[in-house]
Protein backbone atom coordinates (compact mmCIF):
# COMPACT_ATOMS: atom_id res chain seq x y z
CA UNK A 1 0.00 0.00 0.00
CA UNK A 2 1.42 3.49 -1.07
CA UNK A 3 1.60 6.44 1.46
CA UNK A 4 -1.17 8.11 0.35
CA UNK A 5 -3.53 5.16 0.33
CA UNK A 6 -2.63 4.52 3.36
CA UNK A 7 -3.15 7.80 5.29
CA UNK A 8 -6.24 8.11 3.06
CA UNK A 9 -7.22 5.07 5.02
CA UNK A 10 -6.32 5.82 8.15
CA UNK A 11 -8.76 9.41 7.70
CA UNK A 12 -11.46 7.10 7.31
CA UNK A 13 -10.68 4.36 10.07
CA UNK A 14 -10.34 7.75 12.31
CA UNK A 15 -13.65 9.39 10.96
CA UNK A 16 -15.52 6.32 11.66
CA UNK A 17 -14.38 5.47 14.66
CA UNK A 18 -13.35 9.04 16.18
CA UNK A 19 -9.81 7.43 17.54
CA UNK A 20 -7.24 5.43 16.31
CA UNK A 21 -4.67 3.88 18.29
CA UNK A 22 -0.97 3.40 16.52
CA UNK A 23 -0.31 -0.22 18.00
CA UNK A 24 -4.03 -0.84 16.44
CA UNK A 25 -3.13 0.88 12.98
CA UNK A 26 -0.34 -1.05 12.68
CA UNK A 27 -1.68 -4.32 12.63
CA UNK A 28 -4.59 -3.45 10.73
CA UNK A 29 -2.52 -1.95 7.70
CA UNK A 30 0.52 -4.56 7.97
CA UNK A 31 3.22 -2.15 8.91
CA UNK A 32 5.75 -0.54 11.45
CA UNK A 33 4.69 1.55 14.53
CA UNK A 34 7.41 3.59 13.51
CA UNK A 35 5.76 4.02 10.10
CA UNK A 36 2.00 4.91 11.71
CA UNK A 37 3.73 7.61 13.61
CA UNK A 38 5.53 9.18 10.90
CA UNK A 39 2.16 9.09 9.05
CA UNK A 40 0.57 10.76 11.93
CA UNK A 41 2.85 13.34 12.08
CA UNK A 42 2.61 14.02 9.03
CA UNK A 43 -1.52 14.35 8.65
CA UNK A 44 -1.26 16.20 11.61
CA UNK A 45 1.19 18.71 10.48
CA UNK A 46 -1.31 19.23 6.94
CA UNK A 47 -4.34 20.24 9.87
CA UNK A 48 -6.26 16.90 9.08
CA UNK A 49 -6.24 15.25 12.31
CA UNK A 50 -4.62 15.84 16.15
CA UNK A 51 -2.00 13.57 17.52
CA UNK A 52 -2.69 12.73 21.00
CA UNK A 53 -0.56 10.74 23.40
CA UNK A 54 -0.50 6.55 21.89
CA UNK A 55 -2.75 7.75 18.45
CA UNK A 56 -5.04 10.65 17.01
CA UNK A 57 -8.02 12.05 17.32
CA UNK A 58 -10.26 14.29 14.47
CA UNK A 59 -9.92 17.82 14.42
CA UNK A 60 -13.33 19.91 14.87
CA UNK A 61 -14.76 21.94 12.60
CA UNK A 62 -12.49 24.81 11.54
CA UNK A 63 -12.57 27.87 13.49
CA UNK A 64 -14.49 31.00 11.83
CA UNK A 65 -15.44 34.32 13.14
CA UNK A 66 -18.70 34.25 14.93
CA UNK A 67 -21.30 35.97 12.51
CA UNK A 68 -20.03 33.25 9.92
CA UNK A 69 -20.62 30.81 12.42
CA UNK A 70 -24.22 31.96 12.89
CA UNK A 71 -25.81 30.81 9.67
CA UNK A 72 -24.15 27.31 9.85
CA UNK A 73 -26.25 24.05 10.89
CA UNK A 74 -28.82 26.76 12.52
CA UNK A 75 -31.43 24.23 12.21
CA UNK A 76 -29.61 21.41 13.77
CA UNK A 77 -28.75 24.17 16.85
CA UNK A 78 -32.43 25.24 17.36
CA UNK A 79 -33.24 21.94 17.42
CA UNK A 80 -30.51 21.37 19.99
CA UNK A 81 -31.56 24.38 21.72
CA UNK A 82 -35.04 23.68 22.31
CA UNK A 83 -34.34 20.54 23.62
CA UNK A 84 -32.21 22.74 26.70
CA UNK A 85 -35.23 24.52 27.09
CA UNK A 86 -36.81 22.15 29.77
CA UNK A 87 -33.72 22.38 32.39
CA UNK A 88 -34.08 26.23 32.31
CA UNK A 89 -36.27 27.35 35.48
CA UNK A 90 -37.54 30.54 36.91
CA UNK A 91 -35.33 31.54 39.85
CA UNK A 92 -31.85 30.29 38.38
CA UNK A 93 -28.91 32.00 38.46
CA UNK A 94 -27.80 30.81 34.76
CA UNK A 95 -23.90 31.39 33.41
CA UNK A 96 -24.14 31.16 29.48
CA UNK A 97 -20.84 32.29 27.93
CA UNK A 98 -20.48 32.89 24.13
CA UNK A 99 -21.54 30.32 21.53
CA UNK A 100 -23.45 31.05 18.17
CA UNK A 101 -25.39 27.87 19.60
CA UNK A 102 -26.18 29.07 22.93
CA UNK A 103 -27.37 32.77 21.22
CA UNK A 104 -30.10 30.24 19.23
CA UNK A 105 -30.57 29.06 22.85
CA UNK A 106 -31.12 32.05 24.57
CA UNK A 107 -33.13 33.57 21.18
CA UNK A 108 -36.21 30.75 22.64
CA UNK A 109 -36.17 31.65 26.09
CA UNK A 110 -39.74 32.63 26.85
CA UNK A 111 -40.13 36.35 27.53
CA UNK A 112 -41.99 35.25 30.90
CA UNK A 113 -38.82 33.42 32.44
CA UNK A 114 -37.46 35.25 35.48
CA UNK A 115 -33.86 34.52 36.25
CA UNK A 116 -30.40 35.73 36.54
CA UNK A 117 -28.32 35.13 33.87
CA UNK A 118 -24.44 36.01 33.61
CA UNK A 119 -22.76 36.44 30.35
CA UNK A 120 -19.16 37.19 28.91
CA UNK A 121 -20.92 37.17 25.89
CA UNK A 122 -22.78 40.88 24.06
CA UNK A 123 -24.69 39.31 21.14
CA UNK A 124 -26.12 37.44 24.34
CA UNK A 125 -26.65 39.80 26.81
CA UNK A 126 -27.93 41.91 23.61
CA UNK A 127 -31.02 39.12 22.83
CA UNK A 128 -31.77 39.30 26.50
CA UNK A 129 -32.52 43.15 26.32
CA UNK A 130 -36.60 42.27 25.92
CA UNK A 131 -36.73 39.83 28.78
CA UNK A 132 -37.87 42.38 31.75
CA UNK A 133 -37.54 39.53 34.54
CA UNK A 134 -34.39 38.52 33.48
CA UNK A 135 -31.36 40.23 35.20
CA UNK A 136 -28.52 39.99 33.08
CA UNK A 137 -24.88 40.54 34.85
CA UNK A 138 -22.18 41.35 32.15
CA UNK A 139 -18.69 40.31 32.43
CA UNK A 140 -16.24 42.82 31.72
CA UNK A 141 -12.66 42.22 29.94
CA UNK A 142 -11.21 42.32 26.61
CA UNK A 143 -13.63 41.62 23.95
CA UNK A 144 -12.28 38.67 21.67
CA UNK A 145 -14.03 40.10 18.68
CA UNK A 146 -13.51 36.59 16.61
CA UNK A 147 -15.52 35.10 19.09
CA UNK A 148 -17.47 37.98 20.17
CA UNK A 149 -16.83 36.64 24.03
CA UNK A 150 -14.87 39.23 26.70
CA UNK A 151 -11.95 37.27 28.47
CA UNK A 152 -9.14 38.09 30.68
CA UNK A 153 -7.89 38.42 34.48
CA UNK A 154 -11.04 41.15 34.79
CA UNK A 155 -13.43 38.25 33.55
CA UNK A 156 -11.80 35.44 35.41
CA UNK A 157 -11.87 37.61 38.92
CA UNK A 158 -14.95 38.70 38.63
CA UNK A 159 -16.66 34.94 38.72
CA UNK A 160 -14.70 34.82 42.21
CA UNK A 161 -17.83 36.11 43.42
CA UNK A 162 -20.22 34.74 41.79
CA UNK A 163 -22.01 30.78 42.50
CA UNK A 164 -24.10 29.77 39.01
CA UNK A 165 -26.75 27.11 39.63
CA UNK A 166 -26.57 26.05 35.51
CA UNK A 167 -23.52 26.65 33.31
CA UNK A 168 -24.79 26.76 29.55
CA UNK A 169 -20.87 25.41 28.11
CA UNK A 170 -20.09 26.34 24.19
CA UNK A 171 -18.45 23.47 22.57
CA UNK A 172 -15.94 23.26 20.58
CA UNK A 173 -13.84 20.38 21.31
CA UNK A 174 -15.03 17.28 23.49
CA UNK A 175 -13.42 13.73 23.68
CA UNK A 176 -14.81 11.53 26.01
CA UNK A 177 -10.89 10.72 27.34
CA UNK A 178 -9.28 13.63 26.54
CA UNK A 179 -12.49 16.23 27.99
CA UNK A 180 -12.91 19.30 26.77
CA UNK A 181 -10.74 21.53 24.73
CA UNK A 182 -10.76 25.14 22.85
CA UNK A 183 -8.02 26.16 20.54
CA UNK A 184 -6.79 29.68 22.92
CA UNK A 185 -5.43 29.53 26.77
CA UNK A 186 -7.47 32.90 27.34
CA UNK A 187 -10.77 31.40 26.57
CA UNK A 188 -9.68 27.96 28.16
CA UNK A 189 -9.08 29.89 31.81
CA UNK A 190 -12.28 31.77 31.28
CA UNK A 191 -14.21 28.82 30.62
CA UNK A 192 -12.25 26.88 33.81
CA UNK A 193 -13.02 29.30 35.99
CA UNK A 194 -16.94 29.20 34.84
CA UNK A 195 -16.35 25.31 35.51
CA UNK A 196 -15.34 26.13 38.84
CA UNK A 197 -18.18 28.36 40.21
CA UNK A 198 -21.38 26.38 38.64
CA UNK A 199 -23.19 23.92 40.02
CA UNK A 200 -24.52 21.72 37.11
CA UNK A 201 -23.07 22.20 33.68
CA UNK A 202 -24.86 21.11 30.04
CA UNK A 203 -23.16 21.18 26.59
CA UNK A 204 -24.89 21.11 23.35
CA UNK A 205 -23.02 19.60 21.10
CA UNK A 206 -23.44 19.19 17.45
CA UNK A 207 -22.00 15.54 16.65
CA UNK A 208 -18.80 17.04 14.55
CA UNK A 209 -17.58 17.82 17.70
CA UNK A 210 -17.84 14.72 19.21
CA UNK A 211 -14.00 12.67 19.68
CA UNK A 212 -12.29 16.09 18.54
CA UNK A 213 -9.90 17.82 20.49
CA UNK A 214 -7.87 21.19 20.58
CA UNK A 215 -4.78 22.21 22.33
CA UNK A 216 -6.21 23.77 25.55
CA UNK A 217 -8.06 21.32 27.78
CA UNK A 218 -10.44 22.93 30.38
CA UNK A 219 -11.74 20.18 31.77
CA UNK A 220 -12.40 16.42 32.06
CA UNK A 221 -15.28 15.21 29.91
CA UNK A 222 -17.35 14.33 33.02
CA UNK A 223 -17.78 17.63 34.75
CA UNK A 224 -20.52 17.83 32.11
CA UNK A 225 -24.00 17.16 34.10
CA UNK A 226 -25.62 17.08 30.57
CA UNK A 227 -24.73 16.73 27.16
CA UNK A 228 -27.16 17.43 24.15
CA UNK A 229 -26.53 16.54 20.85
CA UNK A 230 -28.22 15.24 17.62
CA UNK A 231 -29.01 11.39 17.17
CA UNK A 232 -25.76 9.74 17.24
CA UNK A 233 -24.47 6.31 17.12
CA UNK A 234 -25.44 4.04 20.93
CA UNK A 235 -21.34 3.03 20.84
CA UNK A 236 -20.02 6.62 20.99
CA UNK A 237 -23.50 7.70 23.12
CA UNK A 238 -22.46 4.98 25.66
CA UNK A 239 -18.39 6.48 25.61
CA UNK A 240 -20.19 9.83 27.07
CA UNK A 241 -22.83 8.03 29.55
CA UNK A 242 -19.89 5.87 31.27
CA UNK A 243 -18.45 8.76 32.44
CA UNK A 244 -21.90 9.59 33.98
CA UNK A 245 -23.01 12.26 31.67
CA UNK A 246 -26.53 11.98 30.89
CA UNK A 247 -26.61 12.52 27.21
CA UNK A 248 -30.00 13.72 25.47
CA UNK A 249 -30.06 12.90 22.07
Amino acid sequence: MLKEERQQKILEILNAEQKVITSDLSERLSVSEDTIRRDLKELDNQGLIKRVYSGALRKGPPVVDFFSRQNIASDIKTKLAQKALRFIEDGQVLLIDGSTTNLHLVNQLPLSLKATIITNSPPISMALSNHKDVEVIMLGGILFKQSMINLGIQTVESLNTMVADLYIMGIYNIDAEMGISVPTLSECLVKRKMVEVSTEKIGLVTKDKLGTVSSQIICPSEELTYMITEDIDSDIKNLYQKKNIIVVT
